[in-house]
């Protein structure tokens, strides 16, 4: 735990002096740091839900939610409602353990994630010296909610849903490796507040690096679009292609299970927009220098680097056309790889030029 969250274990030790064990003070730190971090997600996303419909009814000439609440506001919560109100139907032919098995995983591993996930210098819940490693690992294991809800929803479209899912993950997550060993050697850590504090200064002696960098400007650009392939955003959202494929792996959902996946998917979502600013955008480092602009706070600049980056997430969603599968897939093997395979190369030369000075 890093300072912020070891002064709940403090606030525990002086509220019942010699009463409570280091092990329940521990304990419940832990706990009020889970529920400070999940509960504003949950908020986050419901209102992002609303962000992204406005944005796509702005990019429509349309109005939007504007009637429950003000401006609309509490549209996403009238709909959280409804839909927990509604009985959770399980098809006759499916697994039933399975079947209700799969959101759960889907919602778990994409809060899980958020353990590592720095919003300011010292306020992170678990700050771990391979934090990107285990990001890597914890939301790799999301493909697993679709792969089993497709399978134990014994249905046709659900499964294609789910053999889809499983070949766009692994596909763009090979790219997404190879871009992320680029950021790792530029940073010498796998320790994202490392990461971040490592994008300090002027890249390649030209631009002040606090929020571009542009030896990595390349790979961001890989990473920002395979974001959208591995949270299957439009334009890559054949998995759950609604012409093809009705609603994908979400089909014989409805209730809560169904809300579960739409939880998981945007908190994913919102996950990626978070590691965009972190690992290429510098974080919660202002985009300058400018000793004014230390003022603000941290947290303040990467909410704002997050938000952009959600609405071009909804940008591209309202505006570009979906992909055919081969297209797609060209595009992670033929295109992405390749580029990011040379990326790796590249950095490591440069790094060993001026960093190492040519050493072995």
């Amino acid at each position: 735990m890093t300072a912020l969250f070891q002064n709940f274990n403090y606030w525990f030790f002086g509220w019942h002096q010699g009463g409570l064990t280091y092990e329940w003070a521990w304990f419940f730190s832990m706990v009020i740091g889970i529920l400070v971090i999940a509960l504003p997600l949950m908020l986050a996303v419901a209102m992002v839900i609303y962000a992204e419909r406005k944005i796509w009814a702005a990019v429509a000439l349309r109005r939007g939610p504007n009637v429950v609440g003000p401006w609309g506001l509490l549209q996403s919560f009238a709909d959280g409602l409804k839909v927990f109100l509604k009985e959770t139907i399980i098809p006759t032919s499916a697994n039933k353990g399975l079947f209700l098995l799969a959101p759960i995983v889907t919602f778990t591993t994409a809060l899980i994630v958020w353990a590592v996930v720095p919003f300011q210098a010292g306020v992170v819940l678990a700050d771990v010296n391979v934090g990107l490693l285990y990001i890597l690992a914890a939301s790799s294991l999301g493909v697993y909610g679709v792969i089993v809800a497709g399978w134990a929803s014994n249905s046709k479209y659900p499964f294609f849903s789910a053999l889809r899912a499983a070949a766009q993950m692994v596909s763009y997550e090979v790219s997404i490796g190879f871009v992320l060993i680029t950021v790792v050697l530029y940073a010498n850590s796998f320790n994202l507040s490392e990461i971040v504090m490592q994008q300090q200064g002027f890249g390649l002696g030209i631009f002040n690096g606090f929020g571009f960098n542009l030896l990595l400007f390349p790979m961001w650009v890989v990473f920002f679009i395979s974001s959208m392939a591995e949270t299957f955003r439009t334009p890559f959202d054949l998995v759950e292609a609604e012409s093809e494929l009705v609603a994908g792996h979400q089909t014989e959902y409805s209730s809560m299970s169904f809300a579960l996946f739409w939880l998981g998917e945007y908190a994913n979502v919102i996950l990626m927009c978070a590691l965009n600013a972190l690992l290429f955008w510098g974080g919660w480092l202002p985009p300058i220098d400018w000793a004014p602009l230390y003022y603000i706070p941290g947290i303040i600049w990467l909410l704002a680097k997050m938000c952009f980056f959600f609405f071009c997430f909804g940008w591209v969603k309202a505006t570009v056309p979906r992909y055919r599968y081969d297209q797609l897939m060209r595009l992670g093997w033929k295109i992405f790889l390749p580029l990011s395979i040379v990326f790796v190369i590249l950095v490591s030369g440069w790094l060993m030029l001026t960093r190492y000075g040519g050493g072995a």
